[in-house]
């Protein structure tokens, strides 16, 4: 029987591939996770969307050129122990400048 193009040869690299994507797959939903927990903590603070949570995130990991992942991370350092990096936090204020509301939902008009 003809061997398939980039099918594993037998059985043992076929368990090796698949134990790789599991070890990625695994990787991506903790990387989700992360995410998600800094999205939420960006929304409850900065009194914004998820949407826009999510767009702060991005921005603040685009202009600090450093992984989305990683100012995930840092923001929930942040929340945890009121720490974060100076140029994460310039970053952080401006892009919630740029997305967040110009006032408290529920507040009378200034």
């Amino acid at each position: 029987m003809p061997v398939v193009p980039n099918e594993p040869a037998d059985e043992s690299d076929r368990i090796f591939a698949l134990q790789e994507e599991i070890g990625q797959l695994k990787e991506a939903m903790v990387s989700h996770a992360v995410v998600d927990q800094a999205i939420g903590m960006v929304v409850a603070l900065g009194r914004v969307t998820p949407d826009q949570g999510w767009e702060v995130l991005k921005d603040v990991s685009q202009h600090t050129n450093i992984k989305l992942r990683n100012v995930a991370d840092l923001i929930l350092i942040w929340g945890r122990s009121g720490e974060i990096p100076p140029e994460i936090q310039a970053e952080l204020e401006d892009a919630l400048d740029r997305y967040g509301p110009t006032q408290i939902p529920g507040a009378p008009p200034e």
